[in-house]
């Protein structure tokens, strides 16, 4: 077990005193957490918690412990900050599996353009596992998709990247200079995974909806062989791949907000965030939220005013 994980995740729901708050603070589903919370409990041999239908109490040794975990994971967040800068700093940076690897090279070189000294080490995991991941110190910042309801975080500026459909290329749709959401009627989709990103998942599917498309099936994964085969669209940024062709969106519907999010704060990930928004801007077609094209309200062509 890993004990300062642990104490970590019984620290948050100590402060909650719910286990539902918690878990959404923690980007994490509630059973888990619980199961953790247990399992800490049992490693300890004593109850940390009265837990009832109405409420969720510290017991006498729940209190007791609450000051020493704090200060232990504390400790240990200030000891793995003097590691990175000991050791000629790491920046374990979190992005998206479906962002364009053409996009995270370019991040890459960006940020080591300015900050040779400082390697950075990127994984691809989705906006929820990051959250967590911050939440654990096992990544420094991450590029995560909004909403995110994660108290505790800090953001970096918001970019919005306007999102086109991809289609299989000898789909009938692409004889069309753009698409409405009510062309996709009936089809399949393909989206990233619910539990990865839960709040875009949402705004996106409820907008489909008001716009008059209703997926026969929401498909989860971030490779377009289903698109490629026909069996399912997709949504995306503007993209040239062989056996897929991207239209635009009439009225502009969906854009996905973006920006860098982060536990710590530090000089590196400051500097990182900064470098972040420049690629994404170049490299991404992403603009600043206060400054994307206002959505155009519109009607499927040929129907009533």
């Amino acid at each position: 077990m890993d004990l300062v994980r642990h104490l970590r995740y019984f620290t948050v729901v100590a402060e909650e005193l719910h286990f539902g708050n918690a878990a959404i603070r923690l980007g994490m589903a509630q059973p888990p957490l619980s199961q953790r919370i247990k399992r800490l409990e049992e490693e300890l041999g004593v109850r940390l918690f009265d837990r009832s239908a109405r409420q969720v109490r510290l017991t006498e040794a729940g209190r007791l412990l609450l000051g020493e975990a704090r200060e232990i994971v504390a400790r240990v967040d200030r000891l793995r900050e003097l590691a990175r800068h000991g050791e000629g700093a790491v920046l374990k940076v979190g992005v998206p599996p479906d962002l364009a690897a053409a996009v995270i090279a370019a991040l890459v070189a960006g940020f080591r353009e300015s900050h040779p000294e400082v390697r950075l080490a990127p994984a691809e995991i989705w906006t929820a596992d990051q959250v967590a991941a911050l939440a654990g110190g096992t990544i420094d910042v991450g590029v995560v998709r909004h909403p995110v309801t994660a108290p505790g975080l800090y953001f970096g500026q918001t970019l919005v990247q306007p999102q086109g459909v991809l289609l299989a290329e000898g789909d009938e749709l692409t004889q069309r200079a753009e698409v409405h959401l009510a062309d996709l009627a009936g089809r399949e989709l393909l989206m990233p995974p619910k539990e990865g990103e839960p709040g875009m998942h949402a705004e996106a599917l409820a907008e489909c909806r008001r716009r008059g498309y209703v997926p026969a099936q929401v498909h989860e994964g971030s490779g377009l062989g289903l698109v490629m085969a026909g069996a399912a669209v997709a949504f995306g940024p503007r993209q040239e791949s062989p056996g897929l062709a991207w239209r635009p969106l009439i009225g502009s519907p969906l854009s996905y907000r973006i920006s860098t999010a982060w536990r710590v704060a530090s000089d590196t990930v400051a500097d990182f965030s900064a470098a972040a928004v420049r690629t994404l801007k170049e490299s991404a077609g992403m603009a600043e939220q206060s400054s994307a094209p206002a959505r155009r309200v519109s009607r499927r062509p040929g129907a009533l005013a």
